[in-house]
Parts: C-alpha cells; structure tokens; sequence
C-alpha cells in the first residue's frame, strides 16, 4: 500500500478541536529560523491570532533561533513567539549550526505531544497548513509523520521552486527508497509528527532532516506510518543556485548513511569523522569544490553530522 494523501479540507477544524480535547494532547508550532526578520513576524502573529487567540488548536508557538545575525530574535519575540537560541539549548549537549540541530533543539523547550514544523520564510501561504497537518495525526493513531505538499510556483515555471527536490530526492528515492515514491514534497519544511516519535529518531544537523526523518520512519513504521497533505500553494524565498550544492551534499551524505553506503571520508588530518550505530567510521563533513570561473575553486566546508535519537537526553 502507498503513502495515503489527503486534503487539508478533509478535517473541519470543530472536529480537529474536539479531538485534541478527547485526547488530551498539546499541539506545539516550532519555526526554525535564521536570518529570517523580514517574515518571521507573519509567521509566528499570524497562527497565534487564528489557531491560538481565535480558537485552541495550538498550545505554543515556539522560535528556534539558529544563530541569526539580524533581527529575527526581535522581531519573533514581539510577535509573540516564546524564542529560543539554539546554541543556548542544552548547552552541556554543544551546538551546531543548521536547520535539523535547531528542530533537534526544540524538543528540549517545548511541550507538545504533536509537533508542528514550519519554514520562516513563508510568504503566500495561509493558516489552514497547521490544521491540515494535524488531521492524520489527530484522527489516525497509526500515522506517526505527516508531510504538506503544494505547488510552489516560481518565476520560471513551478520546477523553479523546487530544485533540490527535481534533482537530488527525487533521483535519490527513485534508487533508494521507492517506498517513498508517492510523496510530492519529501523536502517540505511544512510537516508535523508526534514527539516521542521524533525523539526516536537520528537528526542530522542540517537541511537532510527531512529526507532522513522521512527514510527512517517508512523504515521503522511502514509506509502507513507517513501521510500527506495537499496544502494549496505555498511560496519562500528562493536560495542561489550554488548555495543549493551545500543542501545537495547534505541530503546525499544522510541518504548514503541510510542506504550502508560507505561514505567517503576527508583527509585524517582534518579529524571529521565520526562512528555511526554501526561502527564504522563516517565523515561528519564535506569540502564541496565550486568553480565560478576558470581553474579558480571556492571551497566550501558543508557539516553532515548528525544528532542522535534525542530521547536519550530528554
């Protein structure tokens, strides 16, 4: 059986708000951002007003800052977002930069039983994502993990905004993962998934928490413990193209860690390995060589670590 697909219309919210009460669970929204001033504040002020002020769906809507240089911090804070640091969460524990180190984080600060993911930079999008995204959890027990999907529109043609999907999760499921075919997004950053089940799991530090939390939960559950949810349109702001060769060569590293494909290691000087569940010895970073013109390269050192499963810790 395939990854069953809904809409987000397909639970009206009276009923999502009955069944939260019957069960007794606490929704959290966790916004991982960085450098992310210019919506944030959107963000986090427009689901406070809808889900929070206007009726109970969510509990806590929580800011991981991930070691921002502008006004993020501020500008959450006055939305009315309770902000963390990442780096300042669970010090003893270290930090790393990067969007999964700062989901990982966020489970050391919020309450949820159910927790909701949403990217920072959101514009042309709606509210109605965090109760589409709860329905299969609040109305099938079986379903650990729910992913959005939508179209994302660019400037020249919908592929425009979806680079890294067309390109690397694509091709890497294809050869990998087939279980995983039917999903439209399997690098959304609009998903929601039950704590303790998230708390289980391996979290890289950076951009592959998706596609990892992806594998790894049709791995332990089943394509019955994923489902996703046609969200509508939704639209951010578009990264370079070379700032995209560092989120590719994060998602590879996890998706060759989870196929036991031996990653290929760095240099011994450079001390950037580290063991994985299995023993053997995984580099836990990459020098990615770019070429902007001629023999001239610019090297650029991407982080492939990876957290392991937090509950160890909470």
């Amino acid at each position: 059986m395939g990854i069953r697909a809904g809409h987000w219309d397909d639970w009206a919210l009276e009923g999502l708000l009955g069944q939260k009460e019957a069960t007794g669970q606490r929704v959290s929204l966790v916004v991982p951002a960085r450098n992310e001033a210019a919506t944030v504040g959107a963000v986090v002020s427009r689901v406070r007003a809808a889900l929070m002020d206007t009726v109970a769906l969510v509990d806590e809507v929580v800011v991981i800052d991930s070691d921002s240089v502008d006004d993020t911090y501020a500008v959450a804070e006055s939305a009315g977002a309770r902000v963390h640091r990442s780096a300042e969460i669970r010090p003893d524990l270290g930090t790393h930069p990067g969007k999964g180190e700062a989901m990982w984080k966020s489970l050391f600060v919020t309450t949820g039983d159910l927790v909701v993911f949403m990217d920072a930079d959101l514009h042309d999008w709606d509210t109605h994502f965090v109760p589409g995204l709860l329905g299969p959890l609040l109305h099938r027990p079986e379903v650990q993990l729910v992913k959005g999907f939508y179209d994302r529109p660019g400037a020249d043609g919908p592929l425009e905004g979806g680079r890294v999907t067309e390109l690397v999760a694509r091709p890497l499921i294809a050869l990998l993962f087939p279980s995983l075919a039917d999903l439209v997004q399997p690098l959304a950053g609009e998903w929601a998934v039950r704590r303790p089940w998230f708390a289980g799991l391996s979290v890289p530090t950076g951009y592959a928490v998706e596609l990892a939390a992806l594998v790894d939960t049709v791995r332990l559950g089943g394509t019955d413990a994923i489902a996703q949810v046609d969200l509508g349109v939704r639209a951010h702001r578009h990264q370079a193209l070379r700032d995209l060769g560092g989120m590719a060569t994060q998602i590879l590293a996890a998706a060759l860690a989870r196929a036991g494909l031996a990653v290929p290691l760095p240099d011994s000087s450079s001390g950037a390995t580290d063991g994985d569940n299995s023993g053997r010895c995984v580099a836990t970073q990459a020098v990615l060589r770019q070429y902007l013109r001629g023999l001239e390269p610019v090297e650029r050192v991407v982080p492939t670590l990876e957290r392991p499963a937090a509950e160890a810790y909470l």
